[in-house]
Formats: C-alpha cells, sequence, structure tokens
C-alpha cells in the first residue's frame, strides 16, 4: 500500500544523512562568539484540547499527573487548572529571569493561547523577545485535510500579527503533518508575508537551507532556513517515563554537559547552536525553576556565549551564507 501523502510534492524528497560531513561548518556568529544559545518558551496554555472547544476532551499530554483514562465529553478541571498554572503563574517566572539576566528567549506562541492572555504578546514585544509561531492551536496536525491545515496556518498568522504588529518570522509546529513543510511556506507566500526560517527539524546542531518542492520549476526559489530545535535539552522529558528527566539536578547536568561539548568545540573553531526547550507549566514550577536559573547563571560566566532569538540565529546565519539552490549553505 503506498503513503497516504503519495502524489503529494513532498512525497519524493530525499532524506539527508550526510549534512556538513567531517569538517562541519563555521556560521561565523556575530563577535566570534564560540556558541549561540537559543532559549525557546513553548507558550500552549489556553491552545490545547479542551471540551470548551469541542474537543470532546481535555488535553492529556504533558500533564503533572497523566494517570486515568481521558474523560469523554467532560471537562476536566485538573488538567484545565495546571494548563493556567503555566499561563499565570510559570511564564512570568521565565519572563522575569531571563530579563534580569537580559537574555532574549523566543515565544512558541500557540495563537489561541495567547489570545487568551495577549499581555504575555505584548510584554515580549516591549522587551525584544521573539514571538514565532506554535501554529494557531496545540494538536496533532497529522490527519489534517491539506485544506483545513492551511485554514489553521491562515489563522495562526493572522492572529499573531494583530497581537504583536508582525507575522510571525519563524514557525514550529511539533505535531506537524507529512504536508507541513510545503504548506506552511506557501500560505505564508499566498497571505505576502515571509517566513525566515522553520524549526520541525532536529537534524543538525547548526541552521542549513532545504530547497522546497513548490519552487523546483520557479526562477526565483526561496527556500527554508531550518533552525534545529531540540529534544533532548528540554523540559518535556520531566513528563516522560523512563527516559525522562528524574530530578531537577539531571535536567542541570543534561543541560551543562550539552553546553561544555558545543563550547569546547567552538572554542577549536567549530561553533554551534544550542537550544534549550522550556514550557511555561513544566519548568515554571518552583520546584524545577531552580535548575535552568542554575544553568542560565553558569553560561553567563562564560566568554563567548552568544544568547539569541531564533530570529536573531536565522539572521546572522542568512547573512553569511544566503540561500542557494542546492545548498545546504
Amino acid at each position: 500500500m503506498p503513503p497516504l501523502w503519495n502524489g503529494h510534492p513532498d512525497y519524493d524528497v530525499a532524506r539527508d544523512f550526510k549534512g556538513y560531513g567531517e569538517k562541519g561548518l563555521n556560521p561565523k556568529w556575530p563577535n566570534d562568539a564560540k556558541i549561540a544559545v537559543s532559549f525557546v518558551i513553548n507558550y500552549e496554555e489556553g491552545g490545547e484540547r479542551s471540551v470548551l472547544h469541542g474537543d470532546g476532551m481535555a488535553e492529556q499530554n504533558l500533564r503533572e499527573n497523566p494517570g486515568g483514562p481521558p474523560r469523554i465529553n467532560e471537562r476536566n478541571l485538573n488538567v484545565e487548572s495546571e494548563y493556567e498554572y503555566g499561563s499565570r503563574a510559570g511564564f512570568w517566572r521565565l519572563f522575569r529571569m531571563f530579563n534580569e539576566n537580559k537574555m532574549k528567549f523566543t515565544l512558541y506562541a500557540v495563537a489561541q493561547a495567547v489570545e487568551e492572555n495577549p499581555e504575555v504578546a505584548k510584554r515580549c514585544v516591549e522587551e525584544g523577545h521573539d514571538v514565532a509561531s506554535h501554529a494557531y492551536r496545540w494538536l496533532e496536525y497529522h490527519d489534517f485535510p491539506i485544506e483545513k491545515e492551511k485554514e489553521y496556518i491562515r489563522k495562526a498568522i493572522t492572529s499573531l500579527k494583530g497581537l504583536t504588529g508582525y507575522a510571525p518570522r519563524g514557525w514550529y509546529y511539533g505535531r506537524n503533518s507529512p504536508h507541513s513543510r510545503t504548506l506552511v511556506p506557501q500560505v505564508y507566500e499566498e497571505m505576502g508575508e515571509n517566513l525566515e526560517w522553520a524549526s520541525d527539524t532536529y537534524a543538525d546542531d547548526v541552521p542549513y537551507w532545504v530547497d522546497l518542492p513548490l519552487e523546483r520549476d520557479s526562477p526565483s526559489p526561496k527556500g527554508v532556513l531550518m533552525v534545529p530545535y531540540s529534544y533532548d535539552c528540554n523540559d518535556f522529558k520531566f513528563h516522560v517515563v523512563g527516559t525522562g528527566f528524574a530530578d531537577p539536578e539531571g535536567f542541570f547536568v543534561h543541560l551543562k554537559n550539552a553546553f561544555d561539548v558545543l563550547y569546547e568545540e567552538g572554542e577549536k573553531g567549530m561553533p554551534k547552536m544550542m537550544t534549550v526547550g522550556l514550557h511555561c507549566r513544566i519548568i515554571g514550577r518552583p520546584g524545577r525553576f531552580g535548575a535552568l536559573k542554575k544553568f542560565v547563571e553558569y553560561i553567563g560566566q562564560k566568554e563567548g556565549v552568544w544568547v539569541a532569538t531564533r530570529s536573531e540565529i536565522a539572521d546572522a546565519f542568512r547573512k553569511e551564507y544566503p540561500y542557494r539552490k542546492g545548498y545546504l549553505a
């Protein structure tokens, strides 16, 4: 039986197992930085599955207490309140810490979630943080019909532009469909907006360009700059049984080990980027927050560390390595 997406432009895109190879690539970060560090706050609270939004059940993913069967067509107030903690308390704890340390972060904003709390977007813009799209709702998009997914992409762009004053420069789904890599830039183009980077990839430690299947016959292709995300340096693993973080110290040690390895490579002339994925309702809890604060203070003592938004990283990479069809950089 052929794959379900057979016939779609993404189907015959070849995989790349080589990347930049043995010699790697020096991204030439600003001021000869040894490493670029990207902190990402996933803002999902209010965009998750909910009976109030017609989903028939409460969210089952990334919860403190995942036990028990889902309640069908019935509100789960415990789950709702757990998510509300992220928007009411957790986000602002993270926001204050990054501002106090003069570090910029990228907000992966689920548009419907930010609509519930517009002050989040407003304050991020005022403080110079980057607001990117984490889709219109925090849902599984794998089985969405193409036109329905395009509708949701349009809604996300329109909503976030209305809240921040600009169309989101970058995009991360997390739970994307086989068509998403084509549909997202396609909708941006149709709306007259510019998608500057995307992050639904975990394939490298530095950005890289990809060609778009729909631009094969275009006289002026743009490609898409992929800014890799991270599942390993990510607080969601506190909620992964068996292979996740057993305690906050384990989270700190993992982040520190990753940073030290990449920092050393930067000292040897092969700078990389490191992404730290965060969730308001997870790392924003006091018992875990100290581990993140400890890591922020640790890298703050190092020379040659560039803490940047993903849009800043994309801009710096694009300046040194503009798009060329058929090339990673």
